[in-house]
């Protein structure tokens, strides 16, 4: 098994719903990144994916998150902006993305609000 990461960072702010503290209020965050992708077999120049080509599918999976309100964008019109269900988000849009030969997964997703606070998804 074969397992590779890459980092990216985005800017955005939200609220939490049904949360009682300062949190609930309208805050932001530079946030932090990293999806592991594993696989079993490496393509014919000896890699799982090519970090240039995850960097593109990246950028792409946050791009509608990048400099917005996160309560404002789907789906977090209706679902609380967490960083949990953020990672989730994210991990499933980068899935969506990956060449569809289903030779290469998403592990995991992990994601920071600041230097102490990660969450992290995976199936």
């Amino acid at each position: 098994m074969f397992e590779i990461y890459r980092e990216c960072t985005f800017s955005a702010s939200h609220q939490l719903r049904n949360y009682n503290g300062k949190c609930e209020r309208l805050h932001g965050h530079n946030w932090r990144v990293r999806v592991h992708l594993k696989g079993d077999s490496l393509d014919n120049s000896g890699m799982l994916l090519d970090f240039h080509e995850l960097d593109a599918i990246m950028k792409e999976a946050i791009e509608a998150f990048d400099h917005r309100h996160l309560n404002e964008v789907p789906p977090f019109i209706e679902d609380s902006p967490s960083s949990e269900l953020l990672a989730k988000v994210i991990f499933e849009e980068v899935e969506q993305r990956l060449p569809a030969n289903g030779k290469i997964t998403v592990k995991c997703c992990d994601v920071w609000e600041n230097d102490a606070s990660r969450a992290r998804y995976y199936p």
